[in-house]
This record gives structure tokens, sequence and C-alpha cells, in this order.
């Protein structure tokens, strides 16, 4: 048995997929962004910039959850959290204390970047409602009933990027984050039941910080997952969709596990 695996409880656990787009917003997807349902809590996962939009389009209030993780701190990935800050101050003031977990200087860049966007803002009060957390790669955190385990993605230099793995709820769940191809991704999604994976790339099979498809399907039978859905999805992949043999997820879709 994988020691990573948690029994399962019966409950079902949903992911919805909010932003299944790279940076370059191709083909109109939302950029990067998944909320997670399950018996011990709701997850928020990634912040891109049209976070704000695509929760609310989809009927999900702003302060439904709790946790809130990142990845790495590139723009599509944290860069709708100003917005989401600001419909706390304004719009849907907070009652709890949301956690935001990621990378080291994840705190000190949202505030820069809140403080750039928004200059003239009290944010005091705003900050007492929020608590950051690193998560350090080769670790694993328990935040509420959730663990979250992190390893480090060949993504950027010198800040850290993740991938990372949710076991809660009886089911586990790993997302790639941006990544090169890592052998640790394989470790870390072993016995998952489901992997959402990045493949931003076809053609442009010499670039060692995204993934891309040839890659993948050459070695998809390494990964030992329930369910792998690609996300992350740029131009390249998009244009030959109808060669794809791999599940590739899509905005608004919902998946059950």
């Amino acid at each position: 048995m994988n020691p990573n695996r948690t029994a399962s409880n019966g409950a079902p656990v949903t992911v919805t997929l909010l932003g299944t787009g790279d940076a370059f917003a191709s083909f109109g997807r939302s950029q990067s962004g998944y909320l997670i349902d399950a018996p011990g809590g709701r997850i928020l996962m990634e912040a891109g910039p049209g976070l704000l939009p695509a929760l609310k389009s989809n009927g999900i209030a702003p302060d439904s959850f709790d946790l809130l993780l990142i990845s790495h701190l590139h723009g599509d990935h944290f860069g709708g959290l100003p917005f989401l800050i600001l419909d706390y101050m304004w719009e849907t003031p907070r009652k709890k204390m949301l956690t935001i977990a990621g990378p080291p200087k994840l705190e000190e860049r949202t505030w820069l970047l809140m403080r750039t966007m928004f200059p003239h803002f009290e944010l005091d009060k705003i900050k007492r409602k929020l608590k950051f957390v690193v998560l350090e790669p080769g670790s694993s955190t328990r935040l509420g009933k959730f663990k979250v385990s992190a390893i480090r993605s060949p993504h950027t230099r010198p800040d850290i990027s993740l991938s990372l793995r949710i076991d809660g709820g009886g089911k586990s769940i790993v997302f790639s984050g941006d990544s090169g191809w890592n052998d640790g991704l394989v470790e870390l999604s072993a016995g998952a039941d489901l992997f959402l994976c990045e493949c931003t790339y076809y053609e442009s099979t010499q670039l060692n910080f995204h993934l891309n498809y040839p890659l993948l399907a050459a070695n998809r039978d390494k990964f030992k997952v329930r369910r792998m859905v690609l996300t992350h999805l740029g131009r390249e992949v998009l244009n030959r969709a109808d060669e794809i043999a791999i599940e590739m997820g899509y905005d608004g879709m919902k998946i059950e596990i």
C-alpha cells in the first residue's frame, strides 16, 4: 500500500476547474484556479487574475473557503489575490481567518502587489483576517483537516515553485503546478485519486521549465494515479486537441472523485 494513500470514507470530493489556461489565456481560457470541496472543508488552489469573476460566475462565494494554496509567484497563479482581498475589504467581509499557504516570499509579494495596485488603502484590518503559511519543499503540513505535501518543481530560479499533494476527506489530489519534467512528481502522485498536470506545449519540447504533451504521453504509464487530467493548456496543445489521448480539463469542469 502506498504510504501516502488515505483510506476512503465513501464521501465524494468534488474539484471544480475554474481556470485551465496558460499565462496567455490561450483560446480565451481563464488562468489558474481550482476549487476542492471535501468533507473536511473547501480549498481554493491558485489565484489567477480572473479568479474573482470565475468564482462569481460559478456562484461561489469568495468567503466560502478557509484555505488557499498557491504553487508559485507568477502572476497567472497569484495575481488575482489583490482583487480577492479587495472583495474582502468592501463586498464580502471575512468572518473567519483565511489561511494562505505557498512558497517562501508569498506574504511579502502579496502585500507588495496589493500596495502597487491599490496604494492608498488601509490594510491593517484585513491583514488580521489572513494568515500566511510557508510550504517548504520536501515537507508535509497539516492545515485544518488536510495534509498538504510539497516538492520543488523545476520552474523558477531563484524563487521556489511547488508541486502539491492534498490528502483529506479520504481522497488525494496532486497538482503539478508549473513544472518541467521531475521524477519526484511521479513519486508525489503515486496512488492519487486525481492528478491535475500542466501541459503547456506540444511542439516546443526544448523548453525544460514547462511540461509538453509528447513527454507526458511517453511517460504516462509511470504515473500510478486513478485519473489524470491535463490543465494549464497552451495554444500548441489546444490547436491539436484531437491528437491528445490524455483527458483534458476545461473551465467550469467538475470532477467527482
